[in-house]
């Protein structure tokens, strides 16, 4: 028995030695890591391993515009990978620049690690950028990640295409589709960047099964129709949508949610381009330039406003088969830890809030309202023209922001996951228009760039903020590590229950705080839902 014992021992041994030796060797980022199109090289600031313009997938050029994106072509020899590669196309403006040259060659992605080795399995969190789906880039300063990537997890950013080249629907590219779909190519672009950190993520220390998507404004809506699309299950753990908003959806093809199916926008584009008479009107369009196609389809400066042209994602029946809210509503939504929340003045950033007078507040809440429109003047009444300033701030924020937010963190009660709801509130020393829509973004990653200023960080935020950053970015990295985002030394942060109501209100001072809203989400929520027939 003792022979047979030490022989079962050695054995084990043996196959251990083995099973060890045939594991993928641990091999330190210093040298070129290798990724499935090839060899890679990055650069080092502050200890962490940084590579920029990494293709994520082929270039969506020539027969390729207004397609699914496609695998990106390997290479020989070492990549280096030391430049953000291109900006997408979009609308920039003064206020909101492009930091690279746009192009339609924009599928990029850019990692900051703090991993020693390919070994060591860290978090990793996948930041969307805002802009309205008309403008922005991974590229952007704001989105450095060398302070998220100290608090030990890896930061990847990435672009997804805006605006027409990346959200036009026409009935012959949904014709084209095996999906009968069209539009939504910015969301397949997502899409296709978590399936890249799914494949090659852990060459860089990553581990691929504890992934967190991360977004704000556009992105934090992006985020959401994440957790919603089928398309993008099993490619996340958990899922933080900051101040997303609760867009005017719409379907590809039918007339619902109150708008026009939006076939017929690319429609009137093909029109616009001249190539609605050509014997094959898509392949006139895509042999116009990219910026041709951007000029002539570009949208109203209002987001509140009527416009031929507006961009973002549609209920395609395939990577959005239905709105979002009602899939969160009927519990099928990707099951995924939640931390959602918004900006206290999420208004104020916006052209229609910020020159708000009493009688354009009346016609805002006529507009969104309809015949609710008298209940909300009395819940938010205006006087004057500062009143009315103050109130439609109020009225903008709640309804696209703040009530959608708590409407998404309640149906999450459907599954099993945990959600965590907040509402920043602090006011910088620097800041006119008080916790302004994309304000956060500052202290997500500790950039501090001051939004639409022209004031200098040190100006702008004092010692207070810079400790709010540390907190809220030690909760955000608790958060995908563990799908919770406390830990010892934290303010307590309770999950979300809708009877209960309680949420981390991030101000002055970061403390629990209950019933954010309740009654004006509820009038609000109803509001929407009627607006879209439902």
């Amino acid at each position: 028995m003792k022979r047979f014992m030490s022989f079962l021992l050695i054995t084990v041994v043996l196959l251990s030695t083995v099973a060890v030796s045939c594991a993928p060797a641990s091999v330190p980022l210093t040298d070129p890591i290798k990724i499935d199109t090839g060899l890679v090289s990055g650069a080092t600031v502050d200890d962490i391993h940084v590579y920029k313009g990494i293709p994520f997938a082929a270039p969506p050029v020539g027969d390729l515009r207004w397609k699914p994106p496609q695998p990106a072509a390997s290479w020989e020899g070492v990549k280096k990978c030391t430049e953000f590669g291109p900006a997408p196309m979009g609308y920039y403006s003064a206020s909101f620049p492009s930091y690279s040259q746009p192009d339609e060659d924009c599928l990029y992605l850019n990692v900051w690690t703090p991993a020693e080795t390919t070994g060591d399995k860290l978090p990793v969190m996948v930041w969307i950028y805002g802009g309205a789906f008309w403008f922005g880039e991974g590229s952007n300063p704001g989105y450095d990640g060398v302070n998220l990537a100290k608090h030990g997890v890896i930061l990847v950013t990435f672009n997804y295409r805006l605006g027409p080249l990346g959200f036009l629907a026409h009935p012959l590219l949904s014709k084209e589709s095996e999906h009968n779909s069209s539009s939504n190519y910015g969301l397949l672009d997502q899409i296709a960047a978590l399936q890249w950190v799914q494949e090659n993520i852990a060459a860089f220390g990553g581990d691929p099964n504890q992934v967190t998507i991360f977004g704000q404004s556009a992105g934090a809506t992006s985020v959401i129709c994440l957790v919603a699309s089928p398309l993008a299950k099993g490619l996340f753990q958990c899922a933080i949508p900051e101040s997303m908003a609760e867009i005017a959806w719409a379907d590809i093809r039918e007339n619902k949610y109150g708008t026009e199916p939006i076939e017929k926008m690319g429609e009137q584009l093909a029109k616009d381009l001249g190539c609605d008479t050509a014997a094959d009107p898509i392949a006139c369009m895509r042999a116009k330039s990219a910026q041709e196609v951007m000029d002539v389809g570009k949208p109203g400066a209002d987001l509140f406003g009527p416009s031929v042209y507006r961009y973002g994602p549609c209920v395609d029946g395939w990577v959005i088969p239905d709105l979002p809210l009602n899939i969160f509503e009927a519990g099928k939504q990707n099951n995924v830890s939640l931390l959602i929340g918004s900006m206290a003045d999420e208004g104020r950033l916006f052209s229609a809030v910020a020159s708000a007078n009493l009688d354009s507040y009346k016609n805002l809440v006529d507009r969104l309202c309809g015949d609710k429109a008298q209940q909300v003047l009395t819940m938010f009444p205006a006087s004057d023209d500062a009143q009315a300033r103050a109130s439609a701030n109020q009225v903008v924020g709640l309804m696209t922001f703040t009530c959608p937010a708590r409407a998404y963190a309640s149906a999450m009660s459907k599954v099993n996951s945990k959600v965590y709801f907040y509402q920043f509130t602090r006011v910088p020393p620097g800041s006119k228009m008080g916790a302004f829509h994309a304000l956060d973004i500052n202290y997500v990653f500790a950039n501090f760039m001051p939004i639409m200023s022209s004031l200098k960080a040190e100006q702008y935020f004092d010692e207070i903020d810079r400790a709010l950053a540390e907190t809220i970015m030690s909760y955000w990295t608790n958060f995908a590590a563990t799908g919770n985002p406390n830990k010892e030394g934290l303010p307590e942060w309770p999950a979300w229950d809708v009877k209960e109501g309680k949420y981390m209100d991030f101000g002055t001072v970061t403390e629990v705080k209950s019933n954010l809203s309740a009654e004006a989400c509820d009038l609000f929520m109803n509001i929407i839902k009627s607006r879209r027939g439902q």
